[in-house]
């Protein structure tokens, strides 16, 4: 069965998609920049909308000179960026989410339906997560919502994450484990079950070089030594 794409709010309910008598100033956050033009193309008609795109970025350094400088009220994030991803973003700009005058909301927009991408953006501070099968009406309608300060889901992760968040089995946060991005926590993974680099770069479609970036990132965010030291980290965390 097919997901819908209407997303739920804390009401359940969906409101007017038509942008009469609102406003929100939105900025784009995604690395591949047809998608950004095909977003702004698809909800950035201000006068129909009531969505001004006030700007863009495609990595985490851009996001966070571009938000701090405009201070919009809904950033539209996407989780994987390269510098970080999202999770990243959010942690840069805490203090802007906590402004009591203006907050700054973020809605994450991701292909991603994973549990890890899901849970740490909304640990990281975000309103809501929407996947990118949403319809152009639905997205406009969502960053109204989180404009108002309501959290808002697809349907589909709507339960998961509230069944994640209640749950007295979930797992504890784990703040060394947040300080890494997806891509390093794959790249982690495989190092701890004993891939070696070209394995591991033939496995996630990257270079060597890359992979050993990954891996000197990771030991140093982890404040360890070599890979021995990282297999027993993440054995211990139950990762492998």
């Amino acid at each position: 069965m097919s997901e819908p794409t209407e997303p739920t709010g804390t009401n359940g309910t969906a409101g007017p998609a038509d942008g009469a008598g609102r406003h929100v100033r939105v900025v784009l956050v995604d690395d591949h920049r047809m998608f950004r033009t095909g977003v702004q193309a698809e909800i950035g008609q201000t006068d129909q909308t009531g969505v001004e795109v006030i700007g863009e970025a495609a990595d985490v350094d851009q996001a966070v000179t571009v938000i701090t400088a405009t201070r919009p009220e809904v950033v539209l994030l996407d989780v994987h960026l390269p510098g970080g991803g999202g999770v990243e973003v959010l942690r840069r700009c805490a203090p802007l989410m906590g402004d009591t005058e203006q907050p700054v909301r973020f809605l994450a927009l991701s292909v991603s339906d994973a549990a890890d991408d899901v849970i740490g953006v909304i640990r990281g501070g975000a309103r809501g997560y929407v996947t990118k099968t949403i319809t152009g009406t639905d997205l406009i309608d969502s960053i109204f919502r989180v404009q108002e300060g309501d959290a808002v889901f697809s349907p589909r992760l709507a339960g998961f994450v509230l069944d994640a968040f209640a749950s007295t089995d979930a797992p504890p946060v784990d703040e060394d484990l947040d300080r890494l991005t997806q891509r390093e926590r794959e790249v982690l993974r495989l190092i701890a079950r004993g891939y070696a680099y070209k394995e591991i770069a033939k496995q996630l479609f990257i270079s060597v070089k890359t992979v050993e970036s990954h891996v000197s990132a990771v030991l140093r965010k982890l404040q360890l030594s070599n890979r021995h030291e990282l297999t027993r980290w993440a054995t211990a965390r139950r990762l492998v």
